[in-house]
């Protein structure tokens, strides 16, 4: 039972993975989030029951890549292709299938199919960490669940933090389709990233990783979801720092 413990925990992000599918496809996006949340949830925990069970195995890495690929890849991807229709037709609709019928389409009508590049990035960005043998106590390019949680905040501003200034950036298609890049650039880059594993409780050992869940604690409840675009870019600010002070 020990053994399956962690592989039944990465299940577990995997079934939220796919409920966060179905509301992200019905355009439910806050239930979206809550389940690839939940998801990440699981992420952590299987690990750190792997590691403390001391159960690590090579199906377990590939299972667990294979549960991100769906909550923080194919998840991200859905939102993504959402928030690029509602930036076309300036609502919380479901684009259909039937705009694809349609005699004489704008080639613009199929901007919503790029946000699917995030997709095709997290896919490409999980086989190259399975391959990759450093990225142990670090990461090269930004974990994939950390990019999912900067895709699904969006529409949590729209719902629960955005301003008329806000959420008009955000719906802009300029603006998505510059996301949308720029996550796929970070997903597959060779940025060193501190991981949140800790080996003890030490703080000189810790430092920089109390310091900066410390800090995201603050900006969540002073600034609720608006805070998770500025978690993720003092995350790597924070990260290019340390890789400086370290050489």
């Amino acid at each position: 039972m020990q053994k399956h413990l962690p592989n039944f925990i990465t299940l577990l992000n995997i079934f939220c993975g796919c409920v966060a599918t179905v509301f992200a496809v019905l355009n439910n996006l806050e239930m979206a989030a809550l389940f690839v949340a939940l998801g990440i949830f699981f992420d952590f925990f299987d690990g750190l029951a792997a590691r403390v069970l001391d159960v690590k195995s090579e199906l377990g890495l590939q299972l667990d890549s294979l549960a991100d690929v769906i909550t923080s890849g194919l998840v991200p991807g859905v939102v993504m292709f959402q928030l690029l229709a509602m930036s076309q037709s300036g609502g919380w609709n479901l684009i259909g299938a039937s705009f694809l019928e349609e005699p004489g389409v704008d080639w613009v009508s199929y901007l919503p199919f790029f946000g699917f590049v995030i997709t095709m990035a997290s896919a490409y960005r999980l086989a190259k960490f399975n391959l990759d043998e450093n990225q142990v106590s670090s990461f090269i390019g930004l974990p994939t669940p950390a990019n999912a949680l900067l895709i699904i905040s969006l529409p949590l501003i729209l719902f629960y933090n955005g301003s008329e200034s806000v959420n008009a950036i955000i719906l802009q298609p300029w603006f998505l389709v510059l996301l949308t890049i720029l996550s796929a650039y970070l997903l597959n880059c060779n940025l060193p990233l501190f991981a949140l594993k800790f080996k003890n409780w030490s703080f000189k050992d810790n430092a920089l990783r109390y310091i900066f869940l410390t800090i995201s604690l603050v900006m969540i409840i002073t600034m609720k979801f608006l805070a998770i675009p500025f978690i993720i870019l003092f995350y790597i600010l924070s990260s290019f720092v340390e890789e400086k002070f370290s050489k």
